[in-house]
């Protein structure tokens, strides 16, 4: 694989990752009184929307393949975007977005729980280390329903990484994302009508634009990953705090507390190292085949 490639999929990554930060900022510039239920919904339907264009990549054949899978993610996401949408109404958004990344940590740990997978040294240090952070971010002063979202964020999206497992295969990406945003429509209508708030046509073009741009961020994690083996930029995706850091500045006048940047490194190092250990990993499997040929 050419330095070239690899270079213009970290590139893509960080694009992708302002874009992303770009959907967050968003929905927090609507404020806490947002109807997070109504929103929700919205966005679900621009979603399906914005997807239209991309049903070649549905295998009508199979449409509901996983449908069990599908279902529970779906709900799982439903209460995560639900979560993040308080979260970063009411936290900062660096804050917000540093407790999100404690999800592959998560995915660890259950991983362990449910697979009985092994953790190396480097791993478990990367859970204890992270955890350690998340509390360092928070501290006992700052745990309140916010907190406790984002961390509900981080755990939707562990336990959803977890579920990918259990997908048929061969399923596009735009397949899962059309099945998933199905499946919620339902839940998130009824939790609509619970709410029982007013309709808002600010809450529609907040919706949109989020949707939007998430999916441009689906995108160009598609596009990188297929250019290249995933050990060799994931740790390009952890720049998505550093916009998030920027953005709260620049939009917010959001200025984080060494608090902050402590438990934040404590989560994203770790995780970081992995992949570096990863991708050397994986370097040294494909010389082996090399050497024991020259030897032979």
């Amino acid at each position: 694989m050419s330095g070239k490639t690899v270079n213009s999929a970290i590139l893509l990554l960080v694009i992708g990752n302002a874009l992303a930060l770009i959907s967050d900022a968003i929905i927090k510039l609507q404020g806490a009184d947002v109807p997070v239920f109504q929103f929700v919904f919205i966005r679900t339907l621009c979603t399906l929307v914005l997807l239209l264009p991309l049903s070649a990549m549905i295998d009508r054949g199979n449409l509901f393949a996983g449908g069990r899978v599908h279902l529970l993610r779906a709900h799982i996401s439903l209460a995560g975007i639900s979560c993040m949408v308080v979260a970063l109404n009411t936290l900062p958004l660096a804050t917000a977005n540093a407790l999100f990344y404690a999800a592959p940590i998560l995915v660890m740990v259950i991983a362990v729980l449910v697979f009985r997978e092994n953790l190396t040294p480097l791993s478990l240090l990367a859970v204890v280390s992270g955890f350690a952070g998340i509390i360092l971010i928070l501290r006992p002063v700052a745990l309140n329903w916010a907190s406790l979202s984002a961390i509900g964020v981080a755990f939707s999206l562990a336990i959803n990484i977890v579920l990918i497992r259990k997908l048929p295969g061969r399923q596009s990406m735009v397949h899962t994302l059309v099945l998933t945003h199905l499946y919620m429509l339902p839940a998130a209508f009824l939790l609509t009508l619970w709410e029982g708030k007013a309709f808002e046509w600010s809450v529609v073009i907040h919706a949109f634009g989020s949707a939007f741009f998430i999916l441009c961020y689906n995108v160009t994690v598609l596009m990188a990953y297929r250019w290249v083996a995933a050990n060799q930029v994931t740790s390009a995706e952890y720049t998505g705090l550093l916009w998030a850091i920027i953005g709260g500045w620049v939009f917010f006048g959001e200025v984080p507390d060494m608090w902050f940047i402590i438990g934040s490194t404590m989560i994203v190092a770790p995780l970081i190292l992995i992949g570096l250990a990863e991708r050397k990993r994986k370097r040294v499997l494909r010389q082996e085949p090399a050497s024991v040929a020259v030897a032979e």
